[in-house]
């Protein structure tokens, strides 16, 4: 499990769990935690196929991730899509923690499954799932609608791509670690037939 620490205090804990398809050198399902000032960025990326071009195709967006990571969703996802043309094209799920603000910007494009998982038990709804849009980031992009929610202490983010199968999120369990439920979701869900790739991050905000 790694910590990302941003200003006084702003804390947030994330795992991930990732394979490639049985047979396959490299994964075309990457992820990307990038701290900036005052927020964090939290993505999955799954390159269309598998193998070698689905990783570089993977590979480049996460690059641009990595260089424009302190800008919101939207604008982020525009340019992958222009590093991408020349690529087979991902599917990328990617929120944006404004540690400012105890915010969360998330936004998906593809099969990237998104959900948020409310630490404070008496919290409606206690899941909140990403909007996905139909589209291929590097070849056709939908209409993006970025959606903003407020995010508290506990509350958890867990991203899959579809090389995870059937897991049902309603019997997560908030108390585990980050690690123990990422390995435990990739152990028991992960599909024979493809890459496959768990991300989970735990906002702590102010532990002061």
């Amino acid at each position: 499990m790694d910590t990302v620490a941003i200003g006084q205090g702003e804390l947030i804990d994330w795992a991930v769990a990732a394979r490639a398809l049985p047979g396959e050198e490299r994964s075309g399902d990457l992820h990307l935690v990038e701290p900036f000032p005052a927020g964090v960025l939290v993505a999955a990326v799954d390159g269309l196929g598998h193998g070698e071009e689905a990783a570089q195709a993977a590979q480049t967006a996460v690059d641009s991730l990595i260089r424009y990571a302190h800008e919101p969703p939207l604008s982020l996802v525009r340019r992958c899509h222009e590093r991408l043309m020349t690529t087979r094209g991902v599917a990328m799920s990617v929120a944006s923690f404004a540690l400012t603000n105890h915010t969360m910007s998330w936004l998906g494009v593809g099969n990237v499954e998104g959900s948020l998982f409310r630490g404070n038990r008496g919290s409606r709804p206690a899941r909140e799932s990403l909007l996905l849009r139909g589209g291929v980031v590097g070849y056709q992009l939908p209409r993006l609608l970025p959606s903003v929610v407020h995010v508290g202490p506990g509350d958890l983010l867990v991203f899959v791509t579809d090389g995870i199968g059937g897991y049902p999120f309603d019997g997560l369990r908030m108390t585990e670690r980050p690690a123990r439920i990422a390995e435990d979701i990739l152990a028991r869900f992960a599909r024979e037939t493809d890459d496959a790739l768990v991300l989970v991050a735990r906002y702590r905000g102010d532990s002061s």
